[in-house]
C-alpha cells in the first residue's frame, strides 16, 4: 500500500486503497463513502425486536467520510480572498520542496502551469467546497478540498498531485 503525505507538513493525507484519478496533471481526486462510527454493538445472533428496527443512527453514532476519519483531517474555513492567499504561500512552497527533492526545471513548469490552470476551476466553483487540512493543524501545509459529484451524494476529496510524497507500508 502507498501513504501519500504531505511534502510540506508529512501528515497523511490519503491512501492507494482508495480509487485516486488524476486530473488535468495537477490534482488527484479520490471517491469517498459516508461511514457510521461510534456505540460499537456487539452481534450476538439475537433478532432484534420490533421496537428495534433500524431508525438510522443510534444514540452515539456519527456519520463520517471515510478519508476525513481514516486521515484524521480537520475542517477548516476560507473566504476565497484568503484561500488565494494560502493557495499562492503553499504553492511557493511545493516548488521549493519539488526543487530540493530534484525535480527538473521541466517538472517544476508543468507543476506551476497545471496548478494554475486548476486553481481556477477552484475559484469558479469556490462555494462548493468544504475546506480540510491535516492531523498537524499546521496551517502551512495543504488544504484538501472536499465536494460532492453530480449526484449530489458521493463526497470525493482534490489533492495536490505535487504536494504530495508517497511511502509505501
Amino acid at each position: 500500500m502507498i501513504i501519500y503525505k504531505d511534502i510540506i507538513t508529512g501528515d497523511e493525507i490519503l491512501s492507494d486503497s482508495y480509487d485516486i484519478k488524476e486530473v488535468d496533471g495537477a490534482v488527484y481526486e479520490a471517491d469517498c463513502k459516508k461511514i457510521t462510527i461510534g456505540n460499537d454493538n456487539i452481534d450476538i445472533g439475537a433478532n432484534p425486536s420490533a421496537e428495534e428496527a433500524d431508525e438510522g443512527l443510534e444514540e452515539g453514532q456519527t456519520q463520517v467520510i471515510d478519508v476525513v476519519h481514516s486521515f484524521r483531517l480537520n475542517e477548516t474555513q476560507f473566504d476565497k480572498k484568503s484561500y488565494l492567499s494560502h493557495l499562492k504561500t503553499y504553492m511557493k512552497k511545493v516548488k521549493e520542496a519539488m526543487k530540493n527533492n530534484g525535480s527538473s526545471d521541466d517538472e517544476v513548469k508543468e507543476f506551476e502551469k497545471s496548478a494554475a490552470g486548476y486553481a481556477k476551476k477552484i475559484v469558479g466553483g469556490f462555494k462548493d467546497y468544504e475546506f480540510l487540512i491535516g492531523e498537524s493543524m499546521d496551517p502551512d501545509g495543504m488544504v484538501i478540498l472536499l465536494n460532492y459529484r453530480e449526484d449530489g451524494v458521493t463526497p470525493y476529496v482534490t489533492v495536490w498531485k505535487h504536494g504530495l510524497t508517497e511511502m509505501k507500508v
